[in-house]
C-alpha cells in the first residue's frame, strides 16, 4: 500500500477550502473584539451599524453614567441627606459649634487665671488686736485650746491656773512649750490658755498647736517657717479607733480556746 505524501502548504490550502463552501465551525470563527472609547461614543450599540461585528446573544455596552443626579430615580430615599442640603440645618450647627468653641475659650483663660493667681506667693500679715496679743486656735482628739500670746517675762497660765500645777507630766509640759523651744522665745512672751475636752495628754496636743498659731499670726515672716519645718502649724489627726463588735478592743480579737 502505497501513502501519498502531501505538501503542508497544499493541505492547508485544501482544508481551508473544504470549511469555505459550508458554515463556518465555532473554532474557527472570528473572534468578538470590543470597540474603542472613541467607537463607543460614535456608535453606542456594539454591532448595530456593522454587520459583521453583530451577533446573536450579544450585550450591547453603554459608557458608564457616574454622575451624582438621582432625581428619577424613584428608590432613590434622600431622607439621610436632608442634613447636607438644608441650609437653616447647617446653620445651626455652624452655631452650636461656636458655642461650644467659645465655652472651651472661656473656660481654658479661667484656668489660665486661676494657675496664675495660685503661682503667687500669698502675703502673710501680723494679726494683732488692739492690746498687742496674738491669738491662735488648737486642736487635739477632742480638745480644744485658745491661745493668747503678747510680749512678757515667760508665764504661762492654763484655764486660770499655773501652768506647772495644771500639767503633772513632764511629757505634758515639753509638749505645750515645744513651739516656744522651736523658735528661740522662751521668756519673750505670756501666755495665756483657755482649754476643754478630752483628757490632758490631749489637752497639750491642743495647746500645743494653739501656741504655734498664735506665734504665726503674731510674725509670720520670722516664725512661719520654723514653725512648718518643724510640722507644729499641721492639727495631729490622729485619734483612737473605735471598739468593733466581736472584738475586744478595736482590733484585739478574744482569745482562741480549742476545746
Amino acid at each position: 500500500m502505497s501513502v501519498k505524501t502531501v505538501a503542508p502548504a497544499a493541505a492547508a490550502t485544501a482544508v481551508l477550502r473544504a470549511f469555505s463552501s459550508g458554515p463556518s465551525p465555532a473554532r474557527l470563527r472570528r473572534p468578538f473584539r470590543l470597540q474603542s472609547p472613541q467607537q463607543q461614543r460614535d456608535d453606542p450599540g456594539i454591532g448595530s451599524g456593522n454587520p459583521q461585528l453583530f451577533r446573536k446573544n450579544t450585550v450591547t455596552l453603554f459608557p458608564g453614567d457616574f454622575s451624582d443626579d438621582h432625581s428619577d430615580d424613584p428608590f432613590d430615599d434622600d431622607s439621610d441627606d436632608d442634613i447636607f442640603t438644608n441650609s437653616a440645618a447647617q446653620v445651626d450647627e455652624a452655631d452650636v459649634l461656636l458655642q461650644d468653641i467659645e465655652r472651651r475659650e472661656a473656660r481654658d483663660k479661667a484656668d489660665r487665671a486661676r494657675w496664675i493667681r495660685n503661682s503667687v506667693a500669698p502675703v502673710h500679715v501680723s494679726k494683732i488686736d488692739e492690746r498687742g496679743r496674738a491669738y491662735g486656735r488648737g486642736g487635739r482628739k477632742a480638745a480644744s485650746a485658745r491661745v493668747w500670746i503678747q510680749p512678757g517675762f515667760g508665764n504661762v497660765v492654763v484655764n486660770r491656773q499655773e501652768f506647772t500645777r495644771y500639767f503633772d507630766r513632764q511629757t505634758d509640759r515639753e509638749l505645750v512649750l515645744e513651739p516656744l523651744v522651736g523658735t528661740e522665745t522662751c521668756g519673750a512672751f505670756d501666755v495665756q490658755v483657755m482649754v476643754q475636752g478630752g483628757g490632758l495628754t490631749g489637752q497639750a496636743g491642743a495647746v500645743r498647736h494653739g501656741l504655734a498659731n498664735a506665734l504665726n499670726a503674731y510674725n509670720p515672716d520670722k516664725y512661719r517657717a520654723l514653725l512648718k519645718a518643724l510640722g507644729l502649724l499641721e492639727r495631729d489627726a490622729r485619734k483612737v479607733e473605735r471598739k468593733k463588735i466581736g472584738h475586744v478592743k478595736a482590733r484585739k480579737s478574744p482569745q482562741w480556746v480549742r476545746r
